[in-house]
């Protein structure tokens, strides 16, 4: 019998599950699986223990033995996110024992696959249009958006999905919606679509409301027709029919793949990291400092940051080389560079490994003097290079980019020019602010309230690719807020890969489970 157990931060084990027992056997393989959540944004350390069940045991049921009056075989150990790189998603351990031994014994090996249980894959994607919609604005027209509900058997609406805002538009049409199976239940689910006009203030003004399956909107799509959107009557509250209608323009299956679809079939995260360099850092020799190095081993906030992200970031970059750079410092020529190598190299940007970043982090503090201003627009130029030169010869490299700085941009219009061109790359920028200055512009940055980033050309933004939060002190036992920060980061390389229409490697799409 195998128990698996996951690995928690102060070192002890908590049992997720065990397999049935199979016996007189020395290649056992176990059938009863043990569901665990996948995290992206944390390191999930998984133990295994194997188990020899003595034969007066045979008949009772496995969650009640004690494990203590069996006999142990072994014990592996790994990282869940080894198992899901893995191409087959599949690794093979060598069991040892409990002090990590093996000696000159063979205690035989462990065999651990993972698969995703997801339902099913299949999506719809359909645009939507509207025409003569009734104007709720009285100096201008209406802003309207739809918001899709699923009815579910209480008679509630839950709702689903939902579309940008169309400006001063009666005739509006909106950009693609995708709707998972898993969202909307099935093609025959009645589904409620609303109509309203947008307002700053959230009281969004219903403009009227329809209810379809996804089967009568894709009806809809092959007839080329419209259907009357109503609306309660204030008087009565009968259903009223409205000269507006909702047109089905476009509508198309496809199957929605997941994150580690993508993952085990060889695509990648590359991890860049930039460290400021500032003199408002404070003297890197003072314990007052930013930069201070503890010879206790207790780590900075900019360690804490690199190590945070670094440790989970590792497991999806194959060659686990990382560029690393500073900015903001007087380099060994004299000059201040607002893109310079961490690691003093003239010519190569890449450190091996998370170790190799802190290493050359260290000797930066001998070797660069701080200085500033604070300016971010070249790392993410050169970070947007080589993604864009990466992009020449293949598209299944994804890169995330950690800037971890403690000040206040001098160059705020450059950074947004950069990061608008940027957008349309496979590149997610995190942006750590370390010590109490204020970072409410840092806020701008990351277009989390909806509004688009702007360049001074006035082109806007594909992608929101921006994640800013400052550190802070974590309780324990709660989350680090750098890992809080990594969690959107699936979201955005699947938005990136599906507005490319890129596919997973087909031969690698693991069989769904049910």
């Amino acid at each position: 019998m195998a128990v698996v157990y996951a690995k928690k931060i102060d070192g002890k084990l908590e049992e997720l599950g065990r397999t049935e027992v199979i016996l007189n056997s020395l290649h056992p393989a176990w059938i009863e699986k043990v569901t665990i959540a996948f995290q992206f944004e944390i390191v999930q350390p998984l133990v295994f223990h194997v188990y020899d069940v003595d034969t007066k045991y045979h008949n009772i049921p496995v969650k009640t033995l004690k494990l203590k009056d069996q006999d142990f075989l072994g014990e592996a150990t790994c990282v869940l996110s080894e198992i899901v790189t893995k191409q087959s998603r599949s690794l093979t351990l060598n069991l040892h024992n409990k002090n990590g031994k093996t000696g000159l014994m063979n205690f035989g090996a462990l065999t651990i696959h993972a698969e995703e249980t997801v339902a099913s894959r299949s999506a719809v994607e359909m645009t939507f249009r509207c025409s003569h919609l009734d104007n709720k604005d009285v100096f201008s027209k209406s802003d309207p958006f739809l918001k899709v509900y699923r009815i579910v058997e209480s008679g509630d609406y839950v709702p689903i999905c939902k579309t940008e805002v169309v400006n001063n538009n009666l005739n509006p049409t909106w950009k693609p919606l995708c709707m998972s199976l898993h969202q909307f239940g099935s093609k025959d689910n009645p589904l409620i679509i609303e109509c309203f006009d947008f307002n700053s203030s959230g009281n969004h003004v219903l403009i009227g409301k329809i209810q379809k399956s996804v089967a009568d909107l894709e009806k809809l799509h092959k007839e080329r027709s419209g259907a009357n959107l109503t609306i309660a009557s204030s008087h009565d509250g009968h259903e009223k029919v409205l000269k507006g209608q909702l047109f089905v323009d476009q509508f198309c299956q496809k199957e929605q793949y997941s994150f580690l679809d993508y993952i085990s079939s060889g695509f990648e995260l590359n991890f860049m990291v930039a460290v400021d360099f500032t003199s408002s850092n404070g003297n890197p020799r003072n314990p007052e400092s930013l930069h201070y190095i503890d010879p206790s081993g207790r780590l900075n906030s900019y360690q804490r940051a690199i190590m945070e992200v670094g440790e989970v970031i590792q497991f999806y970059d194959s060659d686990k080389r990382f560029p690393a750079w500073g900015f903001g410092g007087r380099t060994f020529d004299g000059t201040i560079s607002h893109c310079f190598n961490l690691n003093g190299s003239a010519s190569s940007y890449e450190v091996e490994g998370v170790e190799g970043i802190m290493a050359a982090y260290s000797s930066a503090l001998h070797n660069v003097a701080l200085a500033g201003p604070t300016l971010f627009g070249q790392v993410i130029n050169t970070a947007a290079q080589i993604t864009s030169e990466s992009l020449s010869y293949t598209s299944n490299k994804y890169f995330v980019l950690l800037i971890i700085t403690d000040g206040v941009l001098t160059d705020l219009q450059e950074t947004k020019d950069a990061l608008v061109r940027a957008s349309d790359l496979p590149l997610s920028i995190l942006i750590v602010g370390v010590g109490g200055a204020d970072f409410r512009q840092m806020e701008v940055l990351d277009a989390d309230s909806g509004q688009r980033l702007e360049s001074s050309t006035g082109r806007v933004a594909t992608h929101d690719i921006v994640q800013f939060v400052p550190m802070r002190e974590v309780h324990s036992g709660q989350i680090s807020v750098v890992q809080a920060l990594l969690e959107e980061l699936p979201g955005q390389f699947l938005t990136y890969m599906r507005s490319r229409d890129i596919k997973p490697r087909s031969s690698h799409v693991a069989q769904t489970s049910a």
